[in-house]
């Protein structure tokens, strides 16, 4: 038997388009009930700020074809989606990129209202865009931290460790918005020009957290592995690297809850209980106060700074940071080794395996 379909006419900028809808009555999250059509709803509603966003740029799509599990069941197995798939219509972009590796392909470019219809078609719950356009895919417009729970802590926490994380970055001359995560955490970003490269980004990130660990050294660690973070918020400096990425403004969550990665005032952090904004309330939230990110490219700003700081720090000793697994070994970089497990006659000054003799 067929799986049921249905046809929704999407208004772009640039005209009408037709985008079919498999399985409209699938349930993506149990615990609400909320429908595959209900999703392709949400994103119409939400597309204006959501491509503001995350439009113009490489996207990895996360999908899942089951849904979201139930909160009394297992968790979700999803995917990830980069390369546009067979039969991706012409209304979905792409761009060729860059991926850490060196290897180069083509990334999916969502740019109009019906491509991010024809995301949630393919099961799409997270949307992942990366900080650069796709016009300039190898330098980021932004500079972005996110303030990560350990165990032990919370988002209360993460909130007061994003104000004065806000203090930092304005004495860096940089102006800083802020995010809900969708889960636990607070992503907090500065909108910056294209003129460095996604490791200046990162070197800037760092300089940022290491400044803010001083200031909160009981609250805040840059502390990679976690053996070391202790009950901190944890800057977590490599979601600035090429090709990582966190979830979207607006962008749902593959939880429970349907829970939605919402930007937000800064007078509205202290207190707020981020599991309110889902899938359902977005729309009214956006009709009511509008998007707070709406004038956050305006006036991007220069990482010159932050790297200021980060040549200083390296000239007091603190150099390079540990990559994710999958790069390769980094200059500089120390050794990717848990401190417990590290025995320094194997490891020589810059990090890499010494010689045998």
């Amino acid at each position: 038997m067929a799986s049921e379909r249905v046809t929704l006419t999407i208004a772009d900028s640039d005209g009408e388009r037709d985008v079919a809808l498999s399985s409209p009555n699938r349930v993506v999250w149990p615990d609400l009930g909320i429908t595959k059509a209900e999703l392709a709803e949400y994103a119409q509603l939400v597309a204006v700020p959501f491509l503001a966003a995350n439009g113009n740029r490489p996207v990895s799509l996360e999908r899942f074809r089951d849904g979201v599990g139930a909160s009394d069941g297992p968790r979700a197995e999803g995917f990830f989606s980069k390369n546009p798939p067979k039969g991706t219509p012409d209304f979905v972009d792409a761009v060729t990129v860059t991926y850490n590796s060196g290897r180069q392909h083509p990334q999916i470019v969502l740019n109009r209202a019906s491509a991010i219809v024809w995301a949630v078609q393919m099961n799409t719950i997270v949307f992942h865009p990366w900080a650069s356009l796709a016009t300039d895919a190898d330098n980021p417009v932004e500079l972005r931290i996110d303030l990560d729970p350990q165990p032990g802590t919370d988002f209360a926490d993460a909130v007061t460790a994003a104000h004065t994380l806000r203090e930092v970055l304005r004495e860096a001359g940089l102006e800083a918005f802020a995010k809900t995560s969708g889960n636990r955490g607070l992503h907090v970003f500065a909108p910056i020009e294209p003129t460095h490269e996604f490791l200046d980004v990162r070197h800037g990130v760092i300089a940022a957290g290491r400044e803010l660990e001083r200031r909160m050294p009981e609250q805040v660690t840059t502390n990679w592995w976690k053996e070391e973070r202790g009950e901190r918020i944890f800057v977590d400096f490599n979601q600035a690297n090429r090709d990582r990425t966190m979830a979207g403004a607006y962008s749902p969550r593959a939880l429970p809850g349907a829970t939605v990665s919402t930007p937000v005032q800064w007078d509205e952090l202290d207190g707020l209980d981020p599991r309110t904004f889902t899938v359902r309330s977005i729309p009214k939230r956006l009709e009511e106060v509008g998007d707070p990110w709406a004038t956050m490219q305006n006036s991007p700003g220069r990482i010159d700074t932050l790297l200021e700081w980060w040549e200083r720090d390296r000239e007091n000793g603190l150099g390079e940071l540990p990559f994710p697994p999958e790069f390769p070994k980094m200059p500089g970089e120390p050794p990717r080794v848990q401190p417990s497990k590290k025995v320094a006659a194997n490891w020589d000054e810059d990090g890499a395996p010494a010689e045998k003799d």
